[in-house]
């Protein structure tokens, strides 16, 4: 019969065991909290009137929604996707550029960039 020592693998076993539980909560104290930080960051937008919410780049709805998430999930995520979908797909279309582009290759037969700066003439 050998002998085995089993203590030590034991103790080992548990300590890594509560080092790696002690990790997974730690990790989820600090997620909460941060949630919960940007939470009271987005209730002051929520006191914000709709011109200034329109600055942002979000709407009331917006802000209603990212409040509909759970208290553990970050509502200011939701805010930051809003406002660049509608940063990224507000701005001129693409086929309205290209129309501009040939608009101004075609003018009087000169190639000039299209410009929507006023010129500026000497007097």
């Amino acid at each position: 019969m050998t002998k085995i020592p089993v203590l030590p693998l034991a103790a080992a076993t548990l300590a890594r065991g509560v080092a790696g539980l002690t990790a997974v909560v730690a990790n989820w104290s600090l997620r909460l909290a941060r949630a919960l930080r940007h939470r009271h960051e987005a209730r002051v937008l929520a006191g914000l009137d709709q011109h200034m919410l329109a600055d942002i780049g979000i709407t009331r709805a917006d802000v209603s929604d990212a409040f509909s998430r759970p208290l553990w999930e970050d509502p200011t995520a939701v805010l930051i996707e809003r406002a660049g979908d509608r940063r990224r797909f507000s701005g001129p279309s693409v086929a309205r550029t290209k129309v501009a582009a040939v608009a101004a290759v075609t003018e009087n037969g000169f190639r000039r960039p299209p410009t929507n700066r006023a010129p500026n003439y000497l007097i």
